[in-house]
């Protein structure tokens, strides 16, 4: 969906006297094709393969490169003991699960990109498990979050090789931040702030996989995206606001990725993957594991 920018969409919806997200629902259907119904049953479809993805992590599996896999399973053993809380300790879980799955080919919801597939639904399934949110309500916090996306993707980018990890984790976290004000009954201004928030915390963040696999240090970043959510949700619903507007904030992550030198935007030449560990990895062939 292309959408100009957040603020207008929120002035767009009041004028048409809509909800936001039922708005976006409409704008998806009509460029669709297709009827609300299906758009609906489509975004459903979404979450229950999230939730899926969740429920089959295998932490006995590794990745073809022996990078990925099993941490999921040792932060799920763990998260009763962090320091930072049970709660945080699931969205941890989550996140790595949720990117070791990719990183072996598992099924998982590219929310944007598969590189940041873990931040969303690390967000969304143990704060919903815990305050036990409906599926009608976490689906209208998809088209939200879909909204804001699409604002991203028009005003910037949402793909690494574009505009670093900031446009694939920073866009992931913004519009996780953005879906977690809704479920937690913030407004729709508050939305955008926790968005610009999130957002603000990773701009400049770059795109340096090892051996140009989505796995090093891209799961793990995943991590960084969701609790980076939920601390600018934290923010917002005390008061807290952003300086730059959340349309603002997009423009300047669009201009850093532009001024980005091409090493650090998925090219796997700069950054982590230059570093003497991530050359002997490269060095391997992962074809015959």
């Amino acid at each position: 969906m292309i959408f100009s920018g957040y603020a207008d969409l929120i002035q767009e919806s009041r004028e048409k006297g809509e909800e936001l997200w039922h708005y976006i629902l409409l704008a998806d259907a009509n460029e669709k094709g297709i009827s609300e119904e299906e758009s609906m049953e489509m975004m459903n479809h979404l979450w229950e393969a999230m939730k899926m993805a969740s429920d089959n992590y295998d932490g006995t599996r590794k990745s073809a490169s022996g990078l990925s896999g099993g941490n999921g399973a040792k932060m799920k053993a763990y998260k009763e003991k962090c320091i930072s809380g049970e709660f945080i300790g699931e969205v941890i879980a989550e996140a790595i699960s949720m990117g070791e799955s990719n990183a072996c080919m598992r099924r998982i919801v590219a929310a944007p990109t598969a590189g940041s597939c873990g931040v969303l639904p690390a967000v969304l399934i143990p704060y919903c498990r815990k305050y036990q949110v409906p599926d009608q309500k976490v689906i209208e916090a998809l088209y939200l979050t879909a909204g804001m996306g699409g604002v991203i993707a028009t005003r910037a980018s949402i793909a690494g090789a574009e505009g670093g990890c900031q446009a694939e984790i920073g866009s992931a976290s913004a519009m996780a931040a953005a879906a977690l004000v809704y479920l937690a009954g913030g407004t729709l201004e508050q939305t955008a702030d926790a968005a610009a928030l999130a957002l603000k915390g990773l701009l400049g963040l770059v795109c340096d996989p090892i051996a140009g696999l989505v796995e090093v240090p891209c799961v793990k970043r995943n991590v960084i995206g969701a609790v980076n959510a939920i601390t600018a949700v934290d923010m917002v619903m005390a008061g807290v606001t952003s300086f730059v507007p959340v349309d603002q904030v997009i423009d300047a992550m669009g201009e850093i990725g532009r001024n980005m030198l091409p090493m650090y935007r998925e090219t796997g030449e700069g950054g982590l993957a230059a570093t003497p560990a991530a050359r002997k990895v490269k060095q391997q062939d992962f074809r015959k594991a």
